[in-house]
């Protein structure tokens, strides 16, 4: 009896041309990556790789877009089963990250990439795409805390959660460029101190 062999599906295809593409920009570049290289690396060929995306910039958005998808996904679950602020806190700092897309693994290539497409002023737009989920994302997890305890927010949600997504997106910056000054939980420290200062604490 003949064994049957089962193809790829596109979400397979796709998320082994993202590992590969990570492990590639990390080695080589960015810029310095080619299809080619990428492709070998996930063991496709080049054909394979044309067939999901038109160019390198495509998958480079493809990928962000992706990280962008999962980490919401994640977060969005953890505010589901963890409706006290204090509570989703401590899930959010203990969640296991081992698992995540390869950008939530490297924040510095994370970064890298966000920087590469900016430089192109017409993909911009796709990169504010994602700010603005990322935003609503934190706004949404401040209004809902919030009703959760019944309380009112003392700024806008919206100005609110900016601000905490610019805090966050700051200390992974500074985390990276300078570890020794700043520790791994700064951001939540932070964040902490600004409960406080505003007569909100959790604790």
């Amino acid at each position: 009896m003949s064994r049957v062999r089962t193809r790829p599906t596109r979400d397979d295809t796709r998320e082994k041309l993202f590992e590969a593409a990570a492990r590639v920009f990390e080695e080589q570049g960015i810029g310095g990556a080619s299809i080619e290289a990428i492709a070998a690396a996930a063991s496709f060929t080049r054909g394979a790789f044309y067939s999901n995306f038109k160019s390198k910039d495509e998958l480079i958005i493809a990928m962000l877009e992706d990280h962008v998808e999962q980490s919401i996904g994640r977060i969005r679950d953890l505010l589901h089963r963890h409706k006290n602020l204090a509570d989703f806190i401590d899930a959010l700092k203990t969640m296991d990250r081992s698992q995540q897309d390869p950008l939530g693994r490297s924040p510095l290539l994370h970064m890298e990439m966000i920087l590469f497409v900016a430089r192109a002023e017409k993909r911009r737009p796709e990169l504010a795409k994602r700010l603005r989920a990322r935003r609503k994302l934190v706004t949404d997890i401040i209004e809902t805390t919030a009703r959760n305890a019944g309380r009112t927010t003392i700024l806008n949600p919206t100005w609110a959660g900016a601000l905490v997504l610019a805090l966050e997106d700051g200390f992974r910056l500074h985390r990276l460029i300078d570890p020794e000054t700043t520790s791994p939980d700064s951001f939540f420290r932070a964040i902490g101190d600004l409960q406080r200062a505003m007569g909100i604490s959790s604790a």
